[in-house]
């Protein structure tokens, strides 16, 4: 399976600077998208710190493990990639005072033997387009998610609630972090899209839907949906990244005789 990558991220209409950061290794087949949190800069910091090490250190595994590693054998280096930089914010955090308490949500994707492998801290998510329909991947690690779950309260009452950004886990807040992780099927056609609350906040499932099931590039897409949240309103940073699947071209000739197909 190819994959053709958009990404974009933008400061909003009401803050005054950006904690939001994305990282696209076309090559490795690696996304991972981070909504920092702290004072001053430091959300800033955390977030970079995630996409940086987190991509970095994946795709040093890939380059020397990708073509005889198993699914399981991904996920677990998913984990080892986020509890170490997990670990290094929570230290840089408490090393540096402009830094402290700072951390970050976590949402990434590694395209591995036609499946697409998930993992997310926070309430950062994962969609999957396929077909016109719209399916949310992860679930968030929120409070308001929490009160849903037990029946506290409704989604209708969640989406209008003053409590939306409190998160119950993130990366750099303690000396360990739990990566919930699942694996999704990949066909032709099918659409990843990871984003920070800054887009999901501002559009419904159906305004992001319509945007993904239009016939323009992905990096497109993109625009047009940070474009549409800051519309109605941009309260908050936005991010996003599309993940288009496309059937991979054969091999033909000595190339395919070489790989026997």
């Amino acid at each position: 399976m190819d994959f053709e990558y958009g990404a974009l991220t933008d400061v909003g209409r009401q803050r005054a600077n950006n904690e939001d950061a994305v990282l696209v290794d076309a090559v490795h087949g690696v996304v991972v998208l981070a909504d920092g949190m702290g004072g001053y800069n430091a959300g800033e910091v955390a977030s970079g710190m995630a996409v940086n090490l987190i991509g970095g250190e994946m795709a040093r595994w890939l380059r020397e493990a990708a073509l005889i590693a198993s699914t399981q054998d991904v996920r677990r280096a998913m984990e080892i990639c986020v509890d170490n930089a997990n670990r290094a914010i929570f230290e840089a955090s408490h090393a540096q005072a402009a830094c402290a308490g700072m951390g970050t949500t976590l949402v990434m994707a590694v395209a591995h033997d036609n499946k697409l492998i998930i993992g997310h801290v926070g309430d950062s998510r994962a969609y999957r387009w396929r077909a016109g329909l719209l399916e949310q991947l992860t679930h968030d690690h929120s409070l308001l998610q929490e009160q849903i779950d037990i029946g506290l309260i409704t989604p209708e009452e969640a989406a209008a609630s003053g409590n939306r950004n409190l998160v119950t886990r993130a990366l750099g807040v303690e000396d360990a972090v739990l990566l919930d992780i699942r694996e999704t099927d990949v066909v032709p056609g099918d659409q990843l899209l990871l984003c920070s609350d800054g887009l999901n906040d501002m559009l419904s499932d159906a305004d992001i839907a319509a945007v993904l099931g239009a016939s323009v590039s992905a990096d497109a897409k993109c625009r047009r949906l940070v474009n549409l949240a800051n519309e109605r309103g941009g309260r908050d940073n936005i991010s996003v990244i599309i993940a288009r699947a496309s059937e991979a071209p054969q091999k033909s000739g000595v190339v395919a005789k070489l790989l026997g197909k």
